[in-house]
């Protein structure tokens, strides 16, 4: 049986008092795709900042590869929301791609010989090489999101986990996205992404974790991705589950 590389046990997380997620408990497989789904406001997001530890839990651990330690994130690679990113910041594309290398070197040591090719390979892999020496202000949002997967793809993390990398883009970056995740997941990577639209959760991954503010399904697609799940997911519940 694969081993847990992440694994969340009674987190509790709240904005302004008001409980985001409650009592979560969840885990994640080595070597699996793993989706978060939920309606909006559901904490999907949240689980995934708690995870990277951008945010203070009311209560509960979160581990990677079983240190709760902030030294475990070196191996994961995170891909944030578009929206988290300042886009108008004078950098290229090459220079931003780069960046998944200093989480190996730190910000001080220059990049070496062997860091840029790692880095011009990254973005062979999401066909940006034309686009290397353009400003991210330029690009499309298909582009911007391959150029954030390519840093990710530099950093060589064993995790990668991304908040709604498919959100707003174009088919065929989609496509691209979902083909190097597969091939990434055949050597051994872990993914765990924040996904939106519910009819390509079979297609696009092999495990799910179904989310509105606590846990209402996990597991193998084939096992909890149920209309029953995603019913109880998606309809509004009368009693909030910190009350009950």
């Amino acid at each position: 049986m694969s081993r847990n590389v992440i694994e969340v046990q009674d987190l509790s997380v709240a904005y302004n008092d008001a409980p985001v997620i409650w009592k979560l408990n969840l885990s994640v497989k080595a070597g699996s795709r793993t989706a978060v789904v939920g309606p909006n406001g559901a904490g999907k997001s949240t689980l995934i900042k708690s995870i990277m530890q951008l945010v203070k839990p009311l209560s509960g651990t979160v581990s990677v590869e079983g240190n709760t330690h902030k030294s475990a994130l070196k191996n994961v690679a995170y891909v944030p929301q578009k929206g988290e990113v300042n886009w108008d910041y004078p950098t290229t594309v090459f220079d931003v791609v780069l960046m998944g290398r200093y989480v190996h070197k730190g910000w001080i040591k220059r990049p070496s010989k062997t860091d840029r090719q790692i880095a011009h390979e990254a973005m062979e892999i999401m066909k940006m090489v034309p686009f290397k020496d353009r400003q991210i202000s330029e690009l499309s949002g298909g582009q911007r999101q391959r150029v954030f997967l390519a840093r990710a793809i530099a950093h060589d993390a064993d995790i990668y986990i991304m908040d709604e990398p498919l959100q707003g883009i174009d088919i065929t970056t989609e496509r691209l996205i979902i083909e190097t995740m597969k091939k990434l997941q055949s050597e051994g990577k872990t993914f765990l992404v924040v996904h939106h639209n519910l009819d390509t959760v079979p297609e696009y991954f092999d495990n799910v974790i179904i989310l509105n503010k606590e846990v209402i399904a996990a597991g193998l697609i084939d096992e909890v991705w149920t209309k029953a799940h995603i019913d109880d997911a998606y309809y509004e519940k009368s009693v909030e589950p910190w009350m009950s």
